[in-house]
């Protein structure tokens, strides 16, 4: 699908209406309260097999290389505006990276809004994470609501003393209270976010805790000692201004920043099918190779090892 398709196939479709307008927000949350989306994967993902555990009430999904051979772990959180279920095109983006890097994917099927809150999911997060690192170096990922996840994932971990070797945000939600200025002359070319209707989806997920929280907002938090960050955006996405303040603050830090914005591309477009969305899949594909070619040092790094697959 062209560049150009997709902003107009966003706008046909709607796809904006909840994001844009604080009722349809409000209405939108409590109907997927009611009726919950399916989150199973797809019974064909190319390259892997999968299983699932329940852990306190979460799915815990497990997406493992089909040659059952390791080199280290990656942990996806999903976007969706912290109320729409995983999809489809998130499945098939941890599957690739599974298949194509021999990293162990965990996907968690985290609470929603108006039941889950960001001070809940952190943490729990976090904890897999840590979990994960049994197969080798573990990376975190997320896109959208799911960056925010991740980031504020990475300096959780950071805080106890534990650096993420690279945390993967594809037009990461970044302060929830969407008070940049420069945000107002992207709405109008953004086909597909909005402020008024996200500002309910972020006050929901903050819950009792302040939306300027880093486990909220993870822009306000301090980047000191935060492991390297690859970071995707595009500029008809109302999050690229925040990008680009990160982006600055990141740098100011001494993170290792690999940042990746394009011209006219809208909110999520490496998850897209597009020729930009399979160039950047391609680059988070090679960077994590990179990643673990140096972390993995045949000499004095852990190598590959086999997985015991779960049951």
């Amino acid at each position: 699908m062209s560049r150009f398709v997709i902003p107009g196939f966003l706008r046909v479709t709607g796809r904006n209406r909840t994001y844009i307008d604080a009722e349809r927000a409000t209405a939108h949350v409590r109907e997927r309260a009611l009726r919950p989306v399916a989150y199973g994967p797809p019974r064909k993902l190319r390259g892997v097999e999968v299983s699932v555990a329940h852990d306190r009430g979460w799915p815990v999904y497990t997406l493992t290389p089909s040659d059952g051979i390791s080199r280290g772990a990656l942990v996806y959180a999903h976007g969706g505006g912290w109320v729409g279920e995983i999809a489809s095109q998130h499945w098939q983006l941890a599957a690739r990276i599974a298949a194509q890097t021999h990293l162990v994917v965990t996907v968690p099927i985290y609470p929603l809004i108006p039941f889950g809150t960001a001070a809940q999911v952190i943490p729990r997060v976090a904890e897999l994470v840590q979990a994960a690192e049994r197969h080798g170096p573990t990376f975190l990922a997320g896109d959208s609501a799911g960056g925010q996840i991740a980031l504020s994932t990475a300096l959780h971990l950071r805080d106890a003393g534990h650096i993420v070797p690279r945390t993967i945000l594809i037009s990461p939600a970044l302060d929830l209270t969407l008070e940049n200025p420069e945000i107002d002359a992207v709405l109008e070319r953004d086909p597909w976010l909005g402020r008024d209707g996200g500002l309910v989806f972020g006050r929901l997920w903050s819950g009792e805790i302040s939306m300027k929280d880093p486990l909220v907002s993870p822009l306000f938090g301090d980047f000191d000692g935060l492991g390297p960050i690859t970071v995707f955006t595009g500029t008809d996405d109302i999050l690229n201004p925040d990008a680009r303040l990160f982006a600055a603050k990141a740098r100011t830090a001494g993170v290792d920043l690999d940042y990746h914005e394009e011209p006219g591309l809208v909110h999520v477009y490496p998850l897209t099918p597009s020729e930009e969305g399979a160039s950047a899949r391609r680059r988070i594909i090679d960077r994590l190779r990179t990643d673990l070619a140096r972390l993995n040092d045949p000499i004095g790094g852990p190598g590959r090892q086999r997985v015991r697959r779960e049951r």
